[in-house]
């Protein structure tokens, strides 16, 4: 494992108590980060805190799609850290599969408070902060699935979609503060996500992978936690295939 310089750094995961979250909140950890894990489950979250090894660490529990939750955990965190340097969304659902005609509307908006709405919340909330410290790194977690749209899964595709166009736009606005905004897009990762997926859509999109497996959450974070770091300083608004080959643009 290549070390990455998270030294006197402070990031926040959400969704890191499970997952691709904790496996960045982990590599950050490991790079000298304090981590603060924002995530609805707080047996997963205090499970997750004891192998994290962080110099520092925090918990909040918040459920993204809830702008007040956020800002509340977010000054929660400041007040445990004094300042927040790093911010990675990985909070996220991926819906039910279903077609568009059959898709439930109450579904629909559902992933979309979650996967787009937490992350406009999370990087509206953080953004003042970094902009006053002039230094930050954002790192949202989009999809292989926003770029190509899977077929049964338009909520689930159309919210990681939109979640590349705010980290293009965010990007910009924030260029000349000394703060990146990037997104990955990865392919199927086998997480507990996939314990919400019809297993026909789970061989779908193992098919569309050339390298023929699904990623690691290790491979993902490793590109998130070196998007964090000082290193990531003239990239931005840009998206970060992590697919196996599967859509490279």
């Amino acid at each position: 494992m290549n070390q990455l310089d998270m030294k006197g750094r402070s990031a926040i995961v959400t969704g890191g108590a499970s997952g691709i979250g904790l496996a960045i909140a982990k590599r950050l950890a490991q790079s000298g980060a304090n981590v603060a894990i924002w995530d609805f489950n707080e047996q997963s979250m205090a499970e997750a805190v004891k192998v994290l090894g962080a110099v520092k660490t925090h918990t909040a529990k918040v459920d993204v799609s809830k702008i007040e939750q956020v800002e509340a955990a977010f000054k929660s965190t400041v007040a445990a850290f004094g300042k927040v340097d790093a911010l990675v969304n990985s909070a996220g659902v991926a819906g039910k599969n279903a077609t568009v005609a059959d898709y439930p509307v109450d579904e629909w908006i559902r992933v979309h408070d979650i996967n787009l709405n937490g992350t406009f919340y999370t990087c509206r909330t953080v953004a003042a902060h970094m902009i006053k410290n002039n230094y930050g790194r954002i790192v949202n977690i989009a999809s292989v699935a926003g770029k190509e749209g899977n077929p049964n899964a338009s909520a689930y595709s159309s919210s990681k979609a939109a979640v590349i166009g705010l980290t293009k736009s965010l990007g910009k606005e924030l260029a000349k503060n000394n703060i990146t905004v990037n997104c990955v897009t990865p392919a199927a990762v086998k997480t507990p996500i996939f314990d919400q997926v019809a297993q026909s859509h789970i061989d779908y999109m193992l098919s569309k992978i050339p390298m023929g497996r699904f990623g690691l959450v290790e491979e993902i974070a490793a590109t998130v936690a070196w998007a964090c770091t000082e290193d990531c300083s003239f990239t931005t608004g840009a998206t970060f295939d992590l697919s196996g080959g599967r859509a490279t643009y």
